[in-house]
């Protein structure tokens, strides 16, 4: 019998209004503008990801991390983690992961240091394993 973390499921979350984006861009300091990664999995020929996250500063001075075009190996408890490292080493952890397809947003906590947390991870709690990850650039 498959559990529920082995089924597949599949989010689609809109997209933030583009003029509202747009008007972030405009009005963004250096420190706030929009950073973007693209996933890579892990490598060892299992665990996987693959699409885009974005890293969105709105008006109200709240944070999104979006996936977009998201694609993940399915497993239990998989994680999305901002960190210092591709191992976890330090972390902030944003939830449990909505889907492993589609596109996803999650709230980053109010003065998170993106310069020291700019590596997204995709993670399985219970086993300590990376799926995948992606390097957050402006």
């Amino acid at each position: 019998m498959i559990g529920a973390g082995q089924i597949d499921h599949t989010i689609t979350e809109n997209a933030l209004i583009p003029s509202t984006i747009k008007q972030q861009q405009n009005n963004a300091t250096t420190a706030s503008r929009i950073m973007i990664g693209s996933f890579v999995g892990a490598g060892d020929g299992f665990h996987n990801a693959e699409g885009l996250v974005k890293v969105i500063p709105l008006g109200d001075k709240a944070t999104i991390l979006r996936l977009e075009n998201f694609k993940s190996t399915n497993g239990p408890n998989v994680h999305l983690y901002l960190a210092t490292d591709k191992a976890a080493s330090n972390f902030i952890d944003l939830g449990k992961l909505k889907a492993n397809n589609g596109n996803q947003n999650y709230y980053i906590p109010n003065g998170t240091d993106l310069a020291k947390y700019n590596t997204v991870l995709i993670w399985c709690k219970d086993f300590s394993v990376l799926f995948g990850s992606a390097q957050l650039a402006s």
